[in-house]
């Protein structure tokens, strides 16, 4: 499962649906710059880590290689959960995993400041230095964690290397190695018992039969090298991302399904076609509650941008949609859906690669009437409104693929299943009838 557009799609509640019918759930990219707020009756549960299937008892929760661990925010997630009444005994940790240190989050954000007016609007949490450090291959491991020795010998050089940079570079007061070493031994202790060959583990499941769901975190357009680089994440969470983050064949995986929300939105920086600015923006906003999980700041909001989204379902390919925040629509009186570009006078209808003419797109809109009236209370597709139905008719129009959720808020009730997401057709745009998909 991967969002569709630039994250904050609503995976969190999506995945929280599918978890229901999934033995394992698999975290396979991105760290505690992402963030899940899944509400069940009435109470609301904000992660960044552990996928949200830890709310069923049942379910093996797996984080991934590709995952970049904070150990801090894991353990805070951790005690949280158990203070609620939560069990973690479920949750594995791939031993191969990064770890996030305190001068990644240190350089993290002074790198961030010093690019002044070309800042990408990085969460500041060490993400990118954290797999920057994968890559260079001087990163920390779990595996490393669980080594005393190893990880004193390790860190010891790796800090006094880091240290260099904070203070000749930022400015920035010089790590203590042995204070920062003694911190993450201690959380070494407390994680240890969920660290685990999680790849043997998923793989143990596949021979099995176990129905097993992959959950990605931030969406298609902040892919590495899929998205509007440079302002994108420092991994891949489109669908391939999930068997180079968690160990698996592509073969193994048999469906994708995509999260995209009614309207658009965007956190940080970067182009966005279809912003609002002014009251429907705002209106939005407010409706939809858009406020980052992680970092709460404020989205950029716009309308629905079909180009994106047959760019998502071409990159990831899609099988069926989950439409999210059906809802936050419901006060207007038209809206509008972006079904092209012009660029430079010439129409458009595909993603461009370059960000520089990304920022040049001009959305193409065409009108569809609003429908003026609550969907809240809706639980199957005959309870809409027939524009609401029409407006969800000709987004899966656009899309060329079929839709199979329809969330209409936060909590786990107010969604309509149209079809099963894990077990319905694959892309097809007809029935077996030859009628076609209507949503």
């Amino acid at each position: 499962m991967i969002g569709a557009q630039w994250g904050d799609e609503g995976k969190g509640k999506i995945t929280d649906l599918l978890s229901k019918s999934a033995d394992v759930v698999v975290r396979y990219q991105g760290g505690v710059n992402a963030g899940h707020t899944v509400v069940v009756q009435g109470q609301t549960f904000k992660l960044h880590l552990i996928p949200s299937g830890i709310l069923y008892p049942d379910t093996e929760c797996i984080i991934g290689c590709g995952t970049v661990i904070d150990p801090q925010v894991l353990i805070e997630e951790l005690d949280q959960l158990e203070k609620l009444g939560i069990s973690t005994r479920n949750l594995l940790i791939s031993q191969t995993a990064h770890v996030t240190m305190p001068y990644h989050r240190m350089i993290d954000r002074a790198s961030e400041e010093r690019r002044g007016n070309h800042k990408i609007g990085t969460t500041g949490r060490g993400i990118g230095p954290t797999y920057a450090d994968k890559s260079e291959r001087t990163g920390i491991r779990i595996l490393d964690l669980m080594d005393p020795d190893a990880l004193r010998k390790q860190l010891n050089w790796t800090i006094n290397y880091k240290n260099v940079i904070l203070e000749k570079l930022y400015n920035l007061p010089p790590l203590d190695a042995e204070e920062t070493i003694e911190h993450y031994l201690k959380y070494a202790d407390r994680l240890r018992p969920h660290v685990v060959d999680t790849s043997l583990k998923i793989y143990d499941a596949i021979q099995r039969r176990r129905n097993i769901l992959f959950e990605g975190a931030q969406g298609t357009l902040l892919d590495l090298d899929h998205g509007t680089y440079p302002y994108v994440t420092s991994s891949n969470p489109v669908a391939g991302g999930a068997c180079v983050g968690t160990g698996v064949g592509p073969t193994m995986i048999d469906r994708v399904i995509g999260v995209a929300k009614a309207y658009t939105t965007r956190v940080g920086e970067g182009p966005f076609p279809t912003e609002l600015h002014g009251e429907v923006g705002e209106l939005l906003c407010d409706r939809g509650a858009e406020f980052g999980t992680t970092t709460g700041r404020k989205r950029r909001c716009g309308w629905f941008d079909a180009v994106i989204g047959r760019y998502a379902v071409r990159i990831n390919g899609l099988d069926c949609l989950a439409i999210t925040k059906l809802d936050v629509l419901d006060e207007m009186e038209e809206i509008q859906v972006c079904v092209a570009y012009e660029i430079d006078g010439q129409n458009c209808q595909d993603f461009p690669s370059s960000s520089r003419i990304f920022a040049r797109c001009k959305p193409i809109y065409k009108t569809v009437p609003g429908w003026k009236q609550s969907t809240a209370e809706c639980r199957k597709l005959e309870d809409l409104p027939k524009q609401a139905l029409d407006y969800l008719k000709f987004l899966a129009e656009l899309m060329e693929v079929p839709i199979a959720i329809v969330s209409l808020g936060a909590s786990r009730d107010q969604t309509i299943i149209v079809e099963d997401p894990i077990h319905g057709p694959k892309r097809a745009l007809l029935h077996a009838d030859g009628t076609p998909v209507a949503v």
